[in-house]
């Protein structure tokens, strides 16, 4: 069951008349977290159709009037990317030609992200790729949520708004008042990430994993920068995709004495073997969000999924009375 966070938004639920010019759509990506923010927002998902022909190519039409409407096109290009990407470019291509006024989409995870940069020669940075596929779509902003890295925002030739699913995910820790907290990041590069997330549990010590990459989707952990002995250790990352980093680093932390272990992740990418490494008993909870669906077959005992609809609705309707976005997260 995916559970519902309550978070302290600074505005009432919004009420959206009839004759609104604000559209919503859902891509076929994640149809239950639109269906959670059309709520939110008080309004229907808008009517489209979505077919395949037999060769693989993908159709789409939308099914009412969107001329000189505000249109939010709900798509993360979670698994797999590259038909939810192209699905999300169509999307956008046929509002534009249907004569929306502004175009947003909105992506609760965006694929290629770690893909940010060169590490080594004749690479493709394909988050900038897949950036600029959007825009030339005809997008006229995005709004993301917990982006890989906080340079992607530029890689963007339109306006993007970056949302965080971090009130989410602490608001839930908060709940449960762990004692003798002690956040984790699981490598240097999360460290700002990490220490944000500890400030807001209260000023939470903060400890680091130093951790060498021997190739995509292989980690090794190599030294704790911290004490975590007898205390309550929170992972904190912005997705687990086959589990190896945040693992390796539950494993460090259990043999440097923390008494117990928690994984916080915004984004369940899940890719195998995530599951069983996850599930073999080194973490009392397993805390992500619902961007990307997250499958029976994907779920076991300690995972816990969290919704972050009503944030991704105060967003767009934030964005559509053209106030701050990021007043929500003071």
């Amino acid at each position: 069951m995916i559970r519902s966070a309550t978070l302290s938004l600074q505005t009432a639920l919004p009420q959206i008349g009839d004759n609104n010019r604000l559209k919503l759509f859902s891509g076929s990506s994640n149809g239950e977290l639109s269906s959670e923010v059309a709520r939110y927002l008080g309004i229907d998902l808008g009517p489209m159709v979505r077919k395949r022909f037999a060769d693989g190519e993908l159709y789409v039409q939308i099914q009412e009037s969107i001329r000189g409407c505000d249109v939010y096109l709900i798509q993360p290009t979670c698994y797999p990317v590259n038909d939810h990407l192209m699905e999300l470019l169509i999307m956008i291509d046929a509002c534009r030609r249907a004569s929306a006024r502004q175009i947003t989409a909105v992506l609760p995870y965006y694929g290629y992200a770690r893909a940010d940069r060169k590490t080594a020669g004749r690479e493709s940075i394909t988050a900038k790729l897949a950036a600029n596929l959007i825009a030339k779509a005809g997008a006229s902003r995005v709004l993301a949520m917990d982006l890989h890295s906080a340079q992607i925002q530029g890689y963007f030739d339109i306006p993007c708004d970056h949302v965080y699913g971090s009130p989410v995910l602490i608001d839930y820790l908060a709940s449960k008042n762990l004692p003798d907290l002690v956040v984790v990041s699981p490598d240097v590069g999360g460290v700002a990430r990490a220490r944000a997330f500890a400030k807001k549990l209260e000023d939470a010590p903060l400890a680091i994993i130093d951790k060498r990459r021997q190739a995509h989707n292989v980690a090794e952990v190599m030294n704790l920068i911290g004490d975590v002995e007898g205390k309550t250790a929170v992972l904190v990352d912005d997705m687990i995709d086959t589990g190896g980093t945040i693992c390796e680093g539950a494993r460090l932390l259990r043999q440097e004495g923390a008494r117990q272990v928690y994984a916080c992740a915004t984004h369940a990418v899940f890719s195998p073997p995530a599951v069983e490494r996850l599930s073999n008993g080194l973490f009392e909870e397993v805390i992500v969000t619902n961007t990307i669906p997250v499958v029976d077959a994907k779920r076991f005992e300690q995972l816990t999924v969290l919704s972050v609809a009503n944030l991704i609705g105060e967003a767009i309707w934030r964005i559509h009375e053209e106030s701050s976005v990021s007043s929500m997260f003071r």
